[in-house]
């Protein structure tokens, strides 16, 4: 189905668009740009496709004085920056081979068949220079609807790419009507196979953006119903997260996966492949210390500031509310607003301290500077670096 719109009257900015256009007359835009735009959401990429090769794009695209950066060449990928603007821009394609994880592609001119690669109908739209929509599949009535439904024959998208059944929880979320596409969802519950042969990588990426995304406890339920969480989880304990989400806690993605698997933790790391600073944080919330409790004196937070990190220490506050409380809580919540407001607290003497004081580097040295620090502590924090020096008068 083809037929003018006025989508492109809704973008806030098309002068690069008009520019990449005058050098690609036939290039349409493509994908989630489409899709935004029909749903008058803001678009974050404008993302375009087009039937000449890359090697032609690129040259067409330098010859008029454009920036051009060949990003996937043997993809078909070129990106246009305009303005510090980058545009993608993808030869039309069809896939040759699939393995579940990568598709070996050769080029097409035919738009259709470049669509039917895609992976659900919303996301198969293009629309051109004229204001066109190109609609092969039935996505815009989809979206009107708010149903997901995979291009074709869902258990053949999934064949081609693995990780089209989390991205398809990840788009029902927000997209979807609440009642998941029972095609899909049988499609995946039949492929969970394959989800082992994806990189832990590729299934963390769209896990945590799964969990950071709207309705997070209907999409997880249905993960867990169809299988799915529990290839790529540890035990997934779903009472935990919704104690957390009862809680009004921060969308944060990690948080959230901690809540999920709090029981099996530690094996979040190295399961996912997380970063070496995500897993930092995972081994800060796993050993839960310092304790944590609502209705602290300011000494004790104080003395909780100069132990941890404030972003830690009010992030584990959730974890403590969530686990212990399971709803918003005033007290959890007045914890926190102390926290916050206390100034951090630093130890006022150093190294160069013991040294004035006739004290050599090396064990002694660091005894000196810890009895100092625990009596330092014990006085919440207060002491200023006259009033440590003064109690360490005479040691050792």
């Amino acid at each position: 189905m083809t037929q003018r719109t006025g989508l492109l009257d809704r973008l806030p900015d098309r002068k690069g668009l008009d520019r990449i256009w005058g050098v690609l007359p036939a290039a349409r835009l493509v994908g989630g740009s489409v899709r935004d735009l029909l749903a008058d959401v803001p678009v974050h990429d404008l993302d375009l496709a087009t039937p000449e090769p890359p090697e032609e794009v690129q040259r067409r695209l330098e010859d008029a004085g454009i920036r051009v950066i060949p990003t996937g060449l043997s993809h078909g990928t070129v990106t246009a920056v305009l303005d510090g603007v980058p545009y993608e821009i993808t030869t039309l394609r069809r896939d040759a081979e699939t393995d579940g994880r990568h598709a070996v592609v050769v080029w097409t001119q035919d738009w259709a068949e470049d669509a039917a690669r895609r992976d659900f109908t919303i996301n198969a739209m293009s629309l051109d220079r004229h204001d066109r929509l190109h609609d092969y599949f039935g996505g815009q009535e989809d979206l009107r609807k708010r149903q997901v439904r995979f291009v074709g024959d869902a258990p053949c998208r999934i064949a081609e790419d693995a990780l089209r059944a989390l991205r398809f929880f990840r788009f029902d979320a927000r997209y979807g009507n609440g009642i998941p596409d029972p095609a899909a969802c049988k499609a995946v519950s039949e492929h969970l196979k394959l989800i082992e042969t994806l990189s832990a990588e590729r299934v963390a990426s769209e896990l945590l953006r799964i969990l950071s995304g709207p309705r997070v406890a209907e999409t997880i339920t249905a993960m867990a119903a169809v299988g799915l969480l529990q290839v790529i989880l540890p035990d997934p304990d779903l009472a935990a997260l919704n104690r957390m989400l009862n809680c009004d806690a921060p969308a944060n993605p990690l948080l959230r996966l901690f809540a999920l698997c709090h029981e099996n933790s530690r094996e979040l790391p190295g399961r996912l492949k997380l970063s070496n600073a995500d897993a930092a944080r995972i081994e800060v919330w796993a050993s839960d210390r310092p304790v944590l409790s609502p209705g602290m004196s300011d000494d004790d937070l104080r003395r909780l500031r100069a132990e941890q990190d404030l972003d830690q220490l009010v992030e584990r506050s959730w974890l403590y509310q969530a686990r212990l409380v399971g709803t918003p809580d005033s007290t959890w919540d007045r914890f926190r607003s102390g926290l916050q407001a206390l100034p951090q607290p630093h130890f006022p003497l150093s190294g160069r301290d013991a040294l004035a004081q006739g004290i050599l580097p090396g064990p002694g040295m660091g005894q000196w500077l810890k009895k100092g620090r625990d009596w330092w502590m014990t006085q919440g924090c207060l002491p200023d670096r006259t009033q440590c020096l003064a109690y360490l008068a005479g040691y050792p």
